[in-house]
């Protein structure tokens, strides 16, 4: 069991955040529940409050086949999935190309890109709670109910990489922002679009500080240089309020705020 000092004004994508000291485990065993498992700090927002935190050090970066199954470590990124099942011939995990962070992350907001997901061809997760099923776990459009750390995932395997959906998929990002961001800020509500709603509700390109809703993409808040915790919370707050007064739509985060004050709200 190691830490490490990681400053995540620099580490995280969207370059806000603390200096802190972040449990590195080498091993299942190793697992503290007082801490706050971290992957690749994709889609997250350090405060200056935040709990103990954890990450899986490259132990848990790993790839293989299993008989029909596709056995991948929580610490992998989705880049290293795609490249593998693209020389493996496997189908159906083209749509992580260029989707930033760690298989563990993914599988806990249940990522994806439209009806892509990446529970659909789920088989189990390994986690310090034991082995769960798929269907063991509730989930949804951007949603599980994993209350647990997860050490590995083993996928169904179908053969058949598609180089043209590849292609499909990473012309879907290019349209959104280079600017340090944690990807779409809010989750979309039923039927609706929160980027639609904040660019309605007149806050495309609005900026508290640093902090930005992206000229790009209304839904990516974004760090224009030298944003703050506290100015990204500002403009999430904002959005909020004035998306319920106008449209009595309540918006739900996509992005994890990790400070005490916001872990519950």
């Amino acid at each position: 069991m190691t830490h490490k000092t990681v400053d995540f004004s620099r580490f995280s994508s969207i370059r806000v955040g603390p200096v802190a000291e972040v449990l590195v485990l080498e091993k299942e065993t190793e697992y503290t529940p007082e801490h706050y498992m971290i992957g690749g700090a994709n889609n997250i927002l350090v405060g200056p409050e935040h709990p103990p935190l954890m990450t899986l050090s490259k132990t848990f970066s790993y790839i293989h086949i299993d008989g029909n199954e596709l056995v991948v470590g929580a610490a992998t990124p989705g880049g290293k999935v795609v490249s593998f099942c693209k020389k493996n011939d496997i189908a159906n995990f083209e749509f992580l190309s260029r989707l930033p962070g760690t298989i563990g992350g993914m599988l806990m907001m249940n990522a994806g890109l439209k009806e892509f997901e990446i529970f659909n061809h789920l088989k189990s997760i390994t986690t310090d709670a034991g082995v769960l099923a798929k269907d063991e776990i509730a989930h949804g459009y951007r949603f599980t109910d994993i209350d647990a750390v997860i050490f590995e995932a083993r996928f169904e395997i179908e053969r058949g990489f598609c180089a043209e959906r590849l292609q499909m998929f990473q012309q879907m990002r290019t349209n959104q922002p280079h600017n340090p961001s944690a990807g779409s800020c809010f989750k979309n509500p039923p039927g609706d679009y929160a980027g639609r709603l904040i660019e309605a509700a007149g806050l495309k390109g609005h900026r508290i500080g640093d902090m930005a809703f992206s000229e790009v993409h209304a839904n990516f808040l974004v760090n224009l240089g030298s944003g703050t915790f506290e100015d990204a919370v500002a403009i999430i707050k904002l959005a909020k309020e004035r998306v319920f007064e106008q449209f009595g739509i309540a918006l739900e985060n996509e992005i994890k705020i990790i400070d005490r004050r916001y872990l519950k709200s």
